[in-house]
């Protein structure tokens, strides 16, 4: 599937790419036989292009405002989302333990690897493939950030609040963790000075928790409809 997206690249650094830290840890490979130098090169690279066309697409904003839509698109769970949509989680290659721990699930294990992709393909001189992936899997996001940046920022939000309020921070406990191990469901509840403000499940423990936040930014008048 990455190869009908970005074409036939250096197989070597692709497969670096797809390989998680655990897999070298638990095979007593090299660490620099793992995805976390590509990563660290990937972001970059995924910052560049993601920069190019929010610059392109929204001509009339300030740089804070371009700020703050890139730290959504580049965040964890818009990558993991982008790169379900291509396979991507199926290939990387995990060490058992991390595979019997869901880490095939997980979407930092997921962002992880797509920004090692990104930049093993910079690196094969796929630099058009690149910005077209992007622009088709990632951008597509951008529009939605704009208008509801709230929705995707709440965990932040009502950080922010509560601790101006009393200086604490709100608490997220999971409440249920329901259906199979492949495609579980969570449900987090939102304490705030040991009262319960919000619930809301998801299908990741970070998912739900950005939903529990939002929901409670409504129930306490930061965020309305």
């Amino acid at each position: 599937m990455l190869e009908d997206i970005f074409g036939k690249g250096d197989e070597k650094l692709i497969k670096k790419a797809l390989t998680h830290p655990s897999y070298t840890k638990e095979n007593n490979i090299s660490d620099l036989e793992n995805y976390e130098r590509l990563e660290f090169f990937g972001d970059s690279v995924l910052k560049l292009y993601s920069s190019k066309l929010l610059f392109e697409m929204y001509p009339k904003s300030s740089e804070g405002e371009l700020s703050k839509i890139r730290s959504i698109l580049v965040s964890d769970a818009i990558l993991a989302k982008a790169a379900v949509k291509t396979g991507l989680d199926k290939e990387i290659i995990l060490g058992p333990s991390e595979e019997k721990q869901g880490g095939r699930k997980r979407e930092s294990n997921i962002a992880c690897s797509l920004e090692a992709v990104l930049g093993a393909y910079y690196l094969s001189g796929k630099r058009d493939e690149i910005e077209n992936f992007i622009k088709e899997y990632i951008m597509v996001y951008a529009e939605d950030i704009d208008k509801h940046f709230e929705k995707y920022n709440a965990k932040d939000i009502l950080q922010q609040y509560t601790q101006g309020e009393d200086k604490t921070r709100p608490e997220y406990r999971v409440v249920s963790v329901t259906g199979p191990a492949h495609k579980p469901v969570f449900c987090i509840e939102v304490v705030w000075g040991e009262k319960v403000i919000s619930q809301a499940c998801g299908k990741s423990k970070k998912d739900a928790e950005q939903q529990a936040a939002y929901e409670a930014c409504r129930v306490l008048g930061i965020i309305k409809d």
